[in-house]
């Protein structure tokens, strides 16, 4: 099971529009964050978790050319307002995408994309996709995943947990989060990896800030963690250095293979993930 980290920004992406501060004008590469997103590559295929503004350049940088289904956290636009460019992966792939969500977001995706599912001129072209109802339990592209409902402020936000069956690895994705229920915790139990969102040092009203997502982390012990959704306020290196070993701020591009880690990923994570 391979995971590429599409993006790792806030939905303000990094720099920021406007802003000159240390990190929206580091020459660091890894300050540079596209709005947050990842794809998972299974056994059976390729699951992209939501379609960032940026999905086209996301996908040319990290050559990812093949998606076979797509999963939803929610319909904030960094999340999804580059959905059309999926005709690309129709085009590639010869098929519909399957699009799973909640019922409250596959009706937001019909209303924002009217034109996907209605009858339209010739020309331009348009994706193809099948909205389909995310369950509490799924196999999609070989992979077993887990549904569960976090709250960002008082919205409900779909976070997914991946298993696979043959190697028994498994990581769960956790972005745009402010509490996460008792009743769900249990998801991130037994983890090799858990991504989670930080946006900021100090709390948010619908995100964690660093010391809350480090207290998560903590009390579920993955064997690793990537923070994500990570907004100016961070500088990469310098977060590297006030988070525990086995934590550490994720970047764009960045490729984790559960069970072979390459030497792309940070050597402390290597160690942890290779070991595991």
């Amino acid at each position: 099971m391979k995971i590429t980290i599409l993006g790792s920004g806030t939905s303000h992406g990094v720099p920021m529009i406007g802003c000159n501060c240390e990190v929206c004008t580091s020459a660091n590469p890894k300050n540079h964050r596209m709005r947050p997103s990842i794809a998972v590559e299974g056994p059976g295929g390729t699951i992209l978790i939501d379609t960032t503004p940026e999905l086209r350049l996301q996908s040319i940088k990290t050559g990812l050319n093949h998606v076979d289904a797509v999963l939803i956290t929610h319909t904030h636009a960094d999340h999804i307002f580059g959905m059309d460019d999926l005709r690309r992966f129709n085009d590639l792939g010869g098929h519909d995408i399957p699009v799973y969500g909640s019922p409250e977001v596959l009706e937001d995706i019909q209303r924002i994309y009217r034109y996907v599912f209605v009858q339209t001129q010739v020309g331009g072209g348009k994706p193809r996709l099948q909205l389909r109802v995310a369950e509490n339990i799924m196999e999609i592209c070989g992979l077993n995943i887990s549904c569960f409902t976090v709250l960002h402020g008082k919205l409900e936000v779909q976070s997914y947990r991946f298993e696979d069956p043959t190697t028994g690895k498994s990581f769960a994705y956790v972005t745009d989060v402010s509490i996460i229920p008792e009743t769900v915790k249990h998801f991130l139990n037994n983890l090799d990896l858990l991504i989670l969102d930080a946006v900021r040092y100090e709390p948010h009203p619908t995100h964690f800030g660093l010391y809350q997502a480090l207290d998560v982390i903590a009390n579920a012990r993955p064997a690793a963690a990537l923070l994500t959704h990570l907004s100016h306020h961070f500088d990469h290196d310098r977060l590297c250095q006030e988070t525990p070993p086995h934590v550490e701020p994720a970047f764009d591009g960045q490729i984790i293979d559960l069970l072979s880690v390459p030497a792309s990923v940070p050597c402390e994570i290597t160690n942890l993930l290779s070991s595991s």
